[in-house]
């Protein structure tokens, strides 16, 4: 693609809205209704990443409090303590599958066990479209992109407008 491969760790967002695992779950769905966000990273107080709480998060707590009567508001047993993740050393193609793989909005970057930033799907976007305005890669290079990404399919379609 270039001379020098673009980590996750060159695009992720590193000021982020996060969610403390003491909340309960109320106080984190207003915070993302406030901040307008589909999903945060939830970390304690050492900075340790233990998951995340999304809208799906939100939905599974409607189901619980339906059937149960408004169960215990702690956030952590709607939190997913298991999300795919990502390296600061993770490539950006390896991530645009990942996101494929995945149904996720985000990839929480981890380092020894540390949140220390998060990529989403339009920060791929963002990237790829830096890098085509940048003459950082040509078309010939995206349509390989494409063609690795639909690797299976009978036929790849890929137009660039300028």
């Amino acid at each position: 693609m270039t001379d020098a491969t673009i980590l996750a760790r060159e695009m992720m967002t590193k000021n982020l809205v996060t969610l403390s695992p003491d909340l309960e779950v109320f106080h984190a769905i207003d915070i993302l209704l406030k901040k307008r966000i589909s999903g945060a990273p939830v970390v304690d107080r050492q900075g340790h990443f233990r998951g995340i709480f999304s809208e799906s998060s939100c939905m599974r707590f409607i189901i619980n409090a339906a059937y149960e009567n408004l169960p215990d508001a702690g956030l952590m047993p709607f939190v997913d303590q298991d999300p795919p993740t990502i390296s600061p050393d993770t490539d950006l193609l390896t991530i645009c599958q990942t996101f494929l793989d995945q149904a996720t909005r985000r990839l929480p970057v981890i380092e020894d066990g540390r949140l220390i930033g998060q990529i989403s799907r339009r920060d791929v976007m963002r990237k790829v479209v830096q890098m085509v305005r940048g003459k950082q890669c040509g078309h010939a290079e995206l349509l390989y992109i494409s063609a690795l990404l639909n690797e299976g399919k009978e036929s790849v379609e890929f137009r660039i407008m300028h």
